[in-house]
């Protein structure tokens, strides 16, 4: 299946557009809904699953704008007149040279987290879902790269804002909340690797590293790099 990646740049009048992206703390739920206004209707559940959809602001000197990468080609009519401009192309080409020792440049805007277990939550008064910061953050990237076919060489980790929504039940009862507080600690994870494995890699380009890939994590980028000496 082909994998597509596509630059949303904003229309530098667009306020609208201007607002959703939002540089470091976009606003994600529309800028969720954004992105996926620009798949076909009609997916009865998960379309973000469906449509293979994962998405990151990128800041630039020139201004924030959206990378999307999707299994569709997002269709530029189902953008409002004057929001911005799509660039599409494939990454068959990036994909099918994936070689083991193979070296690449990567980035990715993820969630790390800590889960505890009820004992350990209990005794030191702990969330559910720790966010992890600083050697603890990087020791996660080590260990998801791993897990994905990567061998790091070199990391450097950038904090971003955290990405905040609300989300509303569908049928809520009249026992309980009517929205649940969304938050999901971000740090971005740029650096060179080498490849060990290139079907795992592949399979988490497709699928995304880490949680709140609804929310503008866990999207994998990656580019060819001289090999190392």
């Amino acid at each position: 299946m082909t994998l597509w990646l596509t630059r949303l740049t904003p229309h530098p009048t667009s306020r609208t557009a201007q607002q959703e992206l939002g540089g470091n703390a976009p606003h994600t739920h529309s800028l969720h809904r954004r992105v996926m206004s620009l798949f076909p209707d009609g997916v009865p559940d998960q379309a973000r699953t469906h449509y293979g959809v994962l998405f990151r602001v990128e800041d630039t000197p020139r201004g924030s704008h959206l990378l999307v990468q999707s299994n569709l080609p997002p269709d530029p009519s189902r953008l409002p007149a004057q929001f911005g401009t799509l660039t599409t192309r494939p990454l068959d080409a990036l994909l099918d040279a994936l070689e083991a020792g193979r070296s690449l440049r990567y980035r990715c805007t993820a969630s790390p987290v800590r889960k505890p277990g009820a004992t350990t939550r209990a005794h030191y008064n702990l969330p559910a879902v720790v966010p992890l910061n600083g050697t603890a953050a990087e020791e996660w990237w080590h260990r998801q790269a791993n897990g994905v076919g990567l061998k790091p060489l070199n990391l450097q980790s950038h904090p971003l804002d955290a990405a905040r929504d609300r989300q509303h039940p569908a049928t809520p009862r009249r026992d309980a909340k009517t929205t649940n507080r969304v938050h999901h600690h971000r740090i971005r994870f740029d650096g060179t690797a080498t490849i060990i494995d290139p079907e795992l890699l592949r399979t988490a380009i497709h699928n995304g590293i880490g949680r709140g890939k609804a929310y503008g994590c866990g999207l994998l980028s990656i580019a060819p790099a001289p090999d190392p000496a």
